[in-house]
């Protein structure tokens, strides 16, 4: 069964750092495509990076992120730098199944949803 859990979430204070963590199984990661997005109550769920099957990381905030994986781990990462208080959400990571030419930092293509690790980071 497929399955992901996010870890590494918590209060750091701004301009600190944080890593991510996005735990597979059921898949390896040579066989999906694995995004992580952010949401808050007021904002609508947002793309901050992906990476392929193949393990081409694209980002879409930015170079205060960096997403990276461990294929014996199984584990993708999410390296967060110089964070700040809008950087405050729920951290998700999510699966998209088969092989495809690039990802997506849209939501709706992706299938497998962790629970999500809370960042928080105070004003």
């Amino acid at each position: 069964q497929l399955q992901v859990v996010e870890s590494g979430g918590g209060l750091v204070q701004p301009g600190g750092s944080l890593r991510l963590s996005c735990v597979v199984s059921g898949f390896t990661l040579g066989e999906i495509d694995v995004g992580w997005f952010r949401q808050t109550p007021e904002k609508q769920r947002e793309g901050i990076s992906c990476i392929t099957y193949s393990g081409e990381g694209r980002s879409f905030l930015g170079s205060r992120f960096t997403i990276f994986r461990d294929n014996t781990e199984n584990t993708v990462y999410l390296r967060m730098n110089r964070l700040k208080p809008e950087d405050t959400a729920l951290y998700s990571c999510a699966v998209r199944r088969g092989v495809y030419s690039s990802c997506t930092s849209d939501a709706y293509d992706y299938e497998i949803w962790g629970q999500g690790t809370a960042v928080t980071v105070p004003a």
